[in-house]
């Protein structure tokens, strides 16, 4: 059976780490660079003894009861053992002492030191001591001759000798090692040693391969190498029968040989890649227990089996590779039995398989298996090569079949012709979000933004705590675990927990509902035989269960069952947050390390969709999901295991972001952070630091860390890198405010309008940049992401700045944008048109419900009529530059559509009637008075119309609407109320500007109410002449209709006409009445061009006008 590899834990803090058995393999010692030296029972043990040598421990060695440590203090120290009480100094150095050996019958030990010097004391009497002198460099490592009688010793002059330890004299020195003048710059730490029992062989680890030393006669009869070997070898270690050797290397690779054989029984591959420094075999079981630089134990289990009952020299070539305790307990997956079947042998190493079985039965089938395969390769010659048949033959024949597997075991090297692929990832385990590993005695079963439960599994007790961080939603639980909960999930209205089954009790679903409002609090629900719950996640108002049987199970949060349907492939995590449900599972097997993911996201609402059908979820390469969740604005989020923290983006087709990489704020490589919770308002990621580990404990209660989020542009140490780092921020953690409206959820409107505010802001500041710099195309793409009134600024910017190249070109782009706005609102009120017709009886539906709807309006013209009084005056210099373009009437980006509301109102029923050019009137209004605050060579206030048609009509094209908006436009107007004199002349001079979809009602319905305008006056004295010509014409809309035809059609001086009857009289100002009658003059004039090039071509995109008449108009210059 192939090597098994235990999941790795931390130790000690980063840097080198020793680690040695006891006599009796109960315990396994190590000791690192802070100083302590700790006593594990197992890889297992949560808590194992430690006790503090000195500031850092290079070495330790164990025997007969007595601890010797090498410490950073020059001396090497000696301890009891397992009590830990120090017992004396055994030597003292000039420097620090590098390694220390006991050696065979533990009486003696041997250190080397930096000052060149090799020690042997005697450990009963320290005032015995031989020094041997003769190395040019610190001493690296030692090994004693098991017969005592030769001493080996490797040094960083680039020497390894053999010393007579009786008379102190070198017997022998080879210069086969890389010369270095200490030991922290040391390529490799060559750690030596001699073959148990009579010492026949010195192994010494020298670049890529193990040099063998024969005794006495000092020859090297051969060496010992692999082709998976890339890196030099760090250290070497016998089993303790002397039959395997096995090495390891300074980039995490442990190989294991038969050196009577001379094959490569074990390859394991460390996950990280990290330098192995420590390696020790258990003295009577097969396994190895190893060390790497960056502080971290493992333990690899079945390597070689010792015994040589079990035909272990078959296993091929595998890959370990160490999920940091995600892969807890046993492994049944069908993958790893996948792996475990078809074993080959690879060249290069993907990520392995952890399986914790050590039970009989798991280990006969995969023996039966490897003896199958081994007999099809004994018989067929010609599938192999003569050269390995021969190595693979040169045993003596005539054995049982059991014996000539065994002896064939090196063709296992014929199978690399037909694989030598990628080898396939053990699929990850399913976990829940914000939990620690199950195997933890006291562990988080969930840590999120409403509270925390913790699971206690003593001998003496097993419950479970549930503790609320706003303890107004509930009180804290203390509850039994009596069915042995191992996953939790925590909202505002419940707890839930699941268990696995058991050979007597089904699995089991716990809810604990403590917002229900009756006294039944708790419900628990049975799954079926054979199926086992493996991930749960609560929502507003239901809860979920992800089964072994792939099958989702839903439920209301009072025990309902809703819908069940099928999961694609085994479920990994599950997260919920209101109506959303967030799946992922493995959707097929990933290769080299890489997970293959898929994610579901639904919604359980009234409107049920599916949002992401089962796309690949992005993870780094050779990592696995280590978190998923919300936002607590409700946006699905989730982290890989290498810090990479990534968003949904709503805005960009339901991409997946990423937002920030934790990795860049620990302090060491050890060092992780444990998610909590994810904010977009304020933008916080909530996380948990964890020393030397990937998960906290429990106690004492870790404190919360709060991380910045940053977007991973390019350039950000730049100002133009950094602001468009800052614009893209900001759109990504605003788009959940487009989800929040159209979902109906209640937001901040203030918020939204300081994320336009800020974005228009960037964007001015970005072209502003552009400009300096010159990059005059750059600045016009940025003027595409820019509101319609950003891009007026940018106009002016430009026109200021003499670039009239770049102001035509901004130009055509504002014309553009609001010949866009204008078929956007074309389509819309086409689909608005369809809607109508599908409803039956048309005239009650046109007919009854201009009523609600003028009442709209006239809402809306109150509020019109109150904002010029409300503002500061239009010449008010301190006013903000970016009001007009930061206005929250227009979208940040191209939307297609402007919408216009007051600060702090909205009108509940905007969405419903669809009153898009009233929208498009106000805001050219509103923002025109802002921006003429910016035109200091303005000496009076301009009109709120004149302004607005200043703006507008030399550059966007109008737009004929539709019939239906024509006949609302009349019906807006004759419900209009002139309490003002420019209020008046703006309804005569753009009545298709403030036009409704709603159809029209008799005007003898507000005649009496408000003064009339021209057209109305017109179309009382004309009607009877539009029904001669039109007899069929049977409603008021139609009249209406062909009135406002023939209205247009008459001249500007007999529109002036109509419009002085509707007056009644002047005003008193005469002054002020001719300049307002100019102004009308002008702006029909234009109006009545426009509508002629209109007519020439309606798909025209801006008007036939020059550039300089379009550059004035823009800049705001023309009166």
């Amino acid at each position: 059976m192939p090597a098994t590899q235990k999941p790795m834990r931390y130790g000690h803090t980063e840097g080198h780490t020793d680690v040695c058995f006891d006599d009796s393999g109960s315990f396994i010692v190590t000791c690192g660079s802070d100083g302590d030296v700790r006593m594990w029972e197992d890889l297992d043990d949560d808590d194992p003894k430690s006790i503090n040598v000195g500031e850092k421990a290079f070495s330790c060695a164990l025997k007969n009861g007595k601890l010797v440590t090498a410490v950073s203090n020059n001396t090497v120290q000696v301890y009891t053992f397992p009590e830990g009480v120090p017992d004396g100094i055994l030597t003292r150095f000039t420097t620090n002492a590098n390694h220390v050996v006991f050696n065979r019958d533990g009486t003696k030990i041997a250190a080397g030191s930096s000052d060149f010097l090799v020690k042997v004391v005697d450990v009963m009497d320290n005032s015995q001591q031989q020094a041997f002198r003769g190395h040019d460099a610190p001493v690296l490592s030692l090994s004693f001759d098991p017969k005592d009688i030769f001493l080996a010793s490797s040094s960083c002059d680039g020497t390894v000798r053999v010393w007579n330890v009786s008379d102190q004299t070198c017997a022998i020195s080879w210069p086969v090692l890389q010369k270095c003048n200490d030991v922290v710059n040391a390529r490799s730490i060559c750690r030596l040693a001699w073959q148990p029992g009579a010492g026949k062989l010195l192994a010494v680890p020298v670049e890529k391969s193990v040099k063998l030393y024969k005794r006495e006669t000092w020859t090297n009869p051969f060496d010992l190498s692999d082709s998976s070997i890339s890196q030099t070898l760090n250290i070497v270690a016998w089993s303790p029968c002397g039959q395997y050797l096995a090495a390891g290397t300074i980039n995490g690779l442990i190989v294991v040989w038969n050196v009577e054989t001379k094959d490569c029984m074990e390859r394991v591959k460390h996950e990280k890649g990290y330098a192995v420094c420590g390696l020790a075999w258990h003295p009577t079981r097969s396994r190895i227990c190893y060390t790497d630089v960056e502080g971290n134990l493992g333990i690899l289990e079945n390597v070689c089996d010792l015994s040589g009952k079990v035909p272990s020299s078959k296993v091929s070539s595998r890959v370990e590779k160490d999920y940091n305790d995600l892969f807890d307990g046993d492994d049944t997956s069908s993958a790893g039995d996948f792996l475990n079947d078809n074993a080959v042998e690879i060249p290069s190493f993907s990520k392995g398989i952890i399986n914790d079985e050590d039970e009989d039965d798991d280990l006969m089938p995969a023996a039966d298996r490897l003896r199958r395969r081994s007999h099809v390769l004994g018989d067929d010659e010609n599938s192999a090569d003569a050269t390995l048949l021969n190595t693979g033959l040169h045993k003596e024949e005539g054995e049982d079949d059991q014996a000539d597997s065994i002896h064939n075991l090196p063709l296992t090297k014929s199978q690399r012709p037909f694989y030598d692929g990628p080898m396939p990832t053990p699929r990850q385990k399913p976990f829940q979000p914000s939990s620690t590993p199950l195997h933890l005695s006291h562990r988080f079963m969930v840590w999120n933004s409403v509270g925390i439960i913790r699971c206690y599994n003593d001998d003496q007790d097993s419950a479970i705590d549930v503790e609320f961080h706003d303890t107004s939603i509930h009180h804290a639980t203390h509850l039994s675990n009596a069915f042995n909960y191992t996953m939790g999930a925590l909202s505002h209205e419940a707890v839930l927990l699941a268990c696995e089954s058991t050979d007597e009790l089904a699995s089991k679903l716990h809810c604990l509902h403590f917002s229900s409002w009756d006294s039944s609090k708790e419900w628990t629900v049975d799954m079926p035989e054979s199926e086992d719950i493996e991930a749960v996640c609560l929502g507003q108002g239901w809860a979920a269960a992800a089964t072994t049987a792939l099958l989702l199970r839903l439920f209301t949060i009072g025990g309902v069952q809703k819908e069940i349907f099928c999961l694609p492939g085994p479920v990994v995590s599950m997260a919920g947050h209101g109506e959303q449900l967030c799946i992922v599972y493995h959707r097929g097997t990933g290769f080299d390390g890489d997970q293959c993911l898929g994610v579901q996201l639904l919604e359980l609402g009234q409107k049920k969709e599916q949002v992401l059908h089962g796309d690949p979820l992005p993870l780094t390469r050779k990592s696995y999901l280590a978190w998923l969740g919300f936002s607590a604005e409700g946006t699905p989020c989730y982290m890989d295991s290498e810090g990479c923290v990534r968003m949904l983006n709503r805005g960009l087709g339901n991409t997946w972001t990423p937002v920030c990489n934790i990795r860049e704020h620990c302090k060491g490589k050890s060092d992780h952070y444990w998610v909590v919770g994810v904010h977009e308002n304020p933008q916080q990621l909530r996380c948990i630091p964890c020393k030397g580990s990937r998960f906290p404990p429990t106690l004492p209660r870790p404190a919360v860390a709060i991380l910045p989020f940053k977007l991973p542009y390019c350039q950000t140490a730049t100002e133009k890198g950094q602001m468009e780092e800052q614009f893209w921020h900001s759109v990504l953690f605003h788009n959940y405010l487009d989800y929040l409206a159209k979902n109906g959820y209640e937001y901040e409107e203030s918020t939204r309008n300081q994320a336009v505010k800020e974005q228009q802001e960037l964007l001015m500041k970005m072209l502003a940049l552009s400009c300096k710099l010159e990059r005059e195309f750059r600045c016009v793409e940025l003027a595409s992401l820019m509101t319609q009134n950003a891009v007026n600024l940018a106009i002016k910017y430009a026109s200021r700045s003499r670039k009239l190249i770049l102001a035509q070109k901004l130009s055509e782009l504002a014309a553009e944008k609001a010949a866009e706005l204008a078929e956007t609102q074309t389509e819309e009120e086409k689909e608005e048109d369809f809607r109508k017709k599908l409803h039956a009886g048309h005239t009650t539906t046109e007919w009854s419900q201009p009523r609600a709807r003028n009442q709209v309006e006239e809402d809306t013209e109150d509020r019109e009529e109150t904002v010029p009084e409300e503002r500061p005056e239009p010449h008010n210099h301190g006013q903000n530059l970016f009001q007009s373009a930061n206005s929250p009437d227009m979208p940040a980006l191209k939307s297609g559509a402007v919408f216009s509301s007051s600060q702090g109102r909205v009108n509940p029923f905007k969405v419903l009637v669809n009153s898009k050019e009233p929208a498009v009137s106000m805001n050219s209004t509103r923002s025109t008075n802002i921006l003429d605050n910016m035109n200091k060579s303005s000496r009076k206030p301009i009109p709120l119309n004149r302004a607005a048609n200043n703006e507008k009509s030399p550059v966007i094209k109008p737009l004929v609407p539709k019939p239906k908006s024509k006949q609302a436009s009349a019906v807006s107007y004759f419900q209009k109320k002139a309490s003002q004199g420019d209020k008046t002349e703006e309804i005569k001079e753009n009545p298709k500007n403030s036009s409704s979809e709603t159809p029209a009602v008799c005007p003898q319905n507000s005649e009496n109410q408000r003064p009339k305008t021209g057209f109305q006056m017109w179309l009382e004295e004309n009607r009877s002449h539009i029904l001669c010509d039109n007899p069929d014409f049977s409603d008021e809309a139609d009249i209406i209709k062909e009135g406002m035809i023939r209205f247009r059609v008459l001249s500007a001086e007999e529109r002036k006409v109509w419009t002085n009857k509707a007056k009644g009289e002047p005003a008193s100002d005469g002054a002020e009445v001719k300049k307002r009658k100019r102004e009308i003059c002008e702006a029909e004039n234009r109006e009545e061009a426009a509508k002629e090039n209109l007519d020439l071509s309606k798909k025209q995109k801006a008007l036939d006008l020059s550039a300089n008449q379009k550059l004035s108009a823009f800049a705001f210059k023309q009166e």
